[in-house]
């Protein structure tokens, strides 16, 4: 075996069908809640499960990421765990629509008090181009529109007028000795660092409620003294 085949190997993804009914165990879920949330068929499911399938590396990464969204992982090759305060780190385009799905998720519940700082919208457009940016906008709109008020509030460099999402988003403006070098985005009791390379971002997320209270402390303090655009 070559490096290269063998890094592929260790980077499938791995579930038992042990795992996967216990998952779905672990939270409560019907064969049919775990086609839902992996984009699969409830027959596609039931035919994992009772063996007569073996799933491919794409429907296994659907079932992984579902799982995933309800913080439940895989342990070894028998056990499944919830996470509670762990780190979650997400990355590329399709980790990029799990992070907006999560922010959407605590937008839901009311009183996420979304933060944002540091951020160039433009970076969120390439990297949720298309129906992950539209579908995420347009809710969150009508979750602002309900309050009457944007649920959101961004820290941007002075300067730059790219404002995207103003339906849902409050823009004011930092100098650039105070715009980071990386971004981060708290929303409810989650903190999410972002990473850009000109290939990749990465995202981190924290999700510990002392955590949050320091950074949108933080931001609160800059907000303060922010610059309201003119336009």
């Amino acid at each position: 075996m070559t490096a290269a085949s063998a890094a592929a190997t260790r980077a499938r993804p791995m579930a038992t069908v042990e795992q996967i009914r216990a998952g779905r165990a672990l939270i409560g879920w019907t064969q049919g809640d775990l086609a839902e949330h992996a984009g699969l068929s409830q027959t596609g499911i039931a035919r994992i499960e009772n063996g007569t399938n073996r799933p491919n590396t794409t429907t296994l990464e659907k079932i992984l990421r579902a799982f995933d969204r309800e913080d439940v992982e895989m342990v070894g090759t028998s056990g499944v765990k919830k996470r509670t305060g762990e780190i979650r780190t997400l990355t590329g385009r399709t980790g990029f629509a799990d992070f907006r799905d999560d922010v959407l998720r605590e937008a839901r519940k009311g009183n996420a008090d979304i933060c944002i700082s540091s951020v160039d919208e433009r970076l969120f457009d390439k990297w949720g181009s298309g129906t992950v940016n539209d579908n995420y906008r347009k809710e969150m709109a009508e979750i602002s529109a309900a309050n009457k008020a944007p649920i959101s509030r961004s820290l941007g460099r002075k300067g730059d007028a790219h404002f995207p999402a103003k339906g849902h988003v409050a823009y004011r403006w930092i100098p650039d000795n105070q715009f980071g070098e990386f971004s981060f985005y708290v929303y409810g009791q989650k903190t999410a660092i972002l990473l850009f390379t000109e290939e990749e971002i990465e995202i981190i997320i924290i999700n510990n409620p002392r955590i949050a209270a320091h950074y949108r402390k933080q931001f609160n303090d800059m907000w303060a003294k922010a610059e309201i655009p003119n336009s």
